[in-house]
């Protein structure tokens, strides 16, 4: 299954550099349904001033748009930096099975204290319905986060 991880993850990563060539965030998510990719999404907020508009947000709401209904059971979201609360609130609440992350924060990026997403997941008790599968393509996922960074800082 690694080599799916990575196949799927790496469509990620091109949501992510469009969204970083964009002047958003360099995030970007997929959602898939067996082998299929349903949706993707990437990081909007700035180019469409809505601060929900994170990589996973847009894609639950594409594969929202895309199946008709919003119930994703089953489904497998890959993202490639560690959803922040709100994402992991719409993950939960849309039922994905699987949640598949590249990069997480670094010590010196805490805006959110100690939140990482296992410990959101099992303070809803909902760590036995959310699989979370961590450490995939990490070097990749921050190579493209440190080149958006590069690029909006200087």
């Amino acid at each position: 299954m690694q080599s799916d991880h990575e196949k799927y993850m790496r469509w990620a990563l091109e949501e992510a550099e469009r969204a970083g060539t964009e002047g958003n965030a360099a995030v970007g998510s997929v959602i898939v349904s067996g082998d299929e990719v349903v949706a993707g999404g990437r990081n909007l907020v700035a180019s469409t001033n809505d601060p929900t508009a994170h990589a996973e947000t847009v894609a639950i709401r594409e594969a929202g748009k895309a199946l008709g209904h919003v119930d994703l059971s089953g489904f497998t979201l890959y993202t490639t930096f560690e959803p922040c609360p709100m994402c992991c609130g719409a993950i939960m609440a849309c039922g994905i099975g699987t949640l598949v992350m590249g990069a997480r924060s670094g010590p010196s990026d805490r805006r959110w204290g100690e939140y990482t997403v296992e410990r959101l997941i099992d303070l809803a008790g909902r760590s036995g319905d959310l699989a979370v599968v961590t450490g995939v393509m990490v070097p990749d996922c921050l190579a493209v986060r440190d080149k958006w960074e590069a690029a909006s800082t200087g």
